[in-house]
């Protein structure tokens, strides 16, 4: 009988705990203001999270509906366009896929400058041009309101666990007002400098992403055909100088590594077009700058012919893959 009673208070303690844990949650969140985000895809899902986590009160929208069910049952308000989030909020995110989605989602028929409050702040963490980056900034400015760019780097791995690396352009007045809520989503806030800056070093990020996973793709497929194990060159490789992101975090071999694209058929994480979209835009970049990046420009080549033979939608990793289908050709 005595087992039983104390059986009963720890299951009575341990639901006192959980609503206690609850109500601080609600409270916690009740004390913080609505934060608003378009663009509920594999980054922005995880992004969104983190901030509700974090107690703010998320009101959210994407152009795909289905897309928004996870967060919503966290407790996010799903509005149906980028103008009833600005309606509703004067912090908003977007994370969006190209600067076509950009300029449409922040001035577009239902964008966010069309109900935009002054003295909103408007954070875009979409990896585009750093010239419509400027351009939005301009038009946020007409309506009295804030727009920063802040592109990321670590991949949906950083976004699920919150360390992400935030590059931030804008008024730098305005840094700690954007940090405060990036540091919700990333371990890194990095101030760049005026707006366009953040996408700048973004740009530069994956161009030599893009570069080392082509070479670490060609070493590993050279060593596998001198007759050498995989992990075992992986091994020395990550313990030698030609280390790097690509060999030792993010290996492009299936087999290798445990948690990584490789792993699962080159799905989720960072795909091929996308990598192509930035290398273009830092080709694009380069041509405007005339510097010379020859390097650059043959990884922009690599990953749009890869685009061209069925790649798209895989894992930029999977370049790999497309290297070993090509020798057999």
């Amino acid at each position: 009988m005595a087992a039983v009673l104390r059986g009963s208070f720890y299951l009575l303690g341990r639901h006192r705990k959980h609503v206690d844990l609850v109500h601080a949650s609600a409270r916690h969140m009740a004390s913080k203001t609505q934060v608003g985000f378009v663009g509920l895809g594999n980054m922005g899902n995880p992004m969104a999270k983190n901030l509700l986590k974090h107690g703010y009160p998320v009101i959210a929208t994407d152009v795909f509906p289905e897309f928004c069910k996870e967060v919503q049952e966290l407790g996010a308000q799903i509005v149906d366009n980028p103008a009833e989030v600005a309606d509703k909020a004067d912090r908003i995110i977007t994370m969006l896929p190209s600067s076509p989605n950009v300029i449409d989602v922040y001035t577009g028929p239902n964008g966010i400058l069309k109900k935009v409050k002054k003295g909103s702040l408007l954070i875009d963490s979409s990896t585009i041009d750093p010239a419509v980056s400027k351009e939005m900034a301009a038009a946020a400015e007409m309506q009295g309101a804030v727009f920063m760019d802040a592109p990321v780097s670590g991949g949906v791995g950083a976004a699920s666990s919150g360390k992400l690396t935030f590059m931030v352009g804008g008024a730098e007045e305005e840094f700690n007002a954007a940090k405060e809520l990036l540091t919700c989503m990333g371990s890194n806030i990095v101030y760049c400098g005026q707006v366009g800056t953040g996408q700048a070093a973004k740009i530069c990020n994956n161009m030599l992403l893009a570069i080392g996973m082509i070479g670490t793709s060609e070493t590993m497929n050279l060593g596998i055909r001198l007759g050498l194990d995989p992990k075992l060159l992986a091994k020395i490789l990550n313990m030698s100088s030609g280390r790097c992101w690509s060999s030792d975090t993010y290996n492009p071999v299936p087999g290798v590594m445990e948690g990584v694209p490789s792993g699962n058929n080159y799905q989720g994480g960072f795909g091929t077009q996308l990598m192509a979209k930035d290398l273009g835009l830092a080709q694009n970049t380069a041509t405007n700058t005339k510097t010379p990046v020859p390097l650059g420009s043959l990884a922009h080549q690599i990953y749009r012919m890869m685009c061209a033979r069925g790649y798209a939608n895989k894992d930029f990793s999977s370049v790999f893959q497309f290297l070993r289908e090509e020798e057999g050709q």
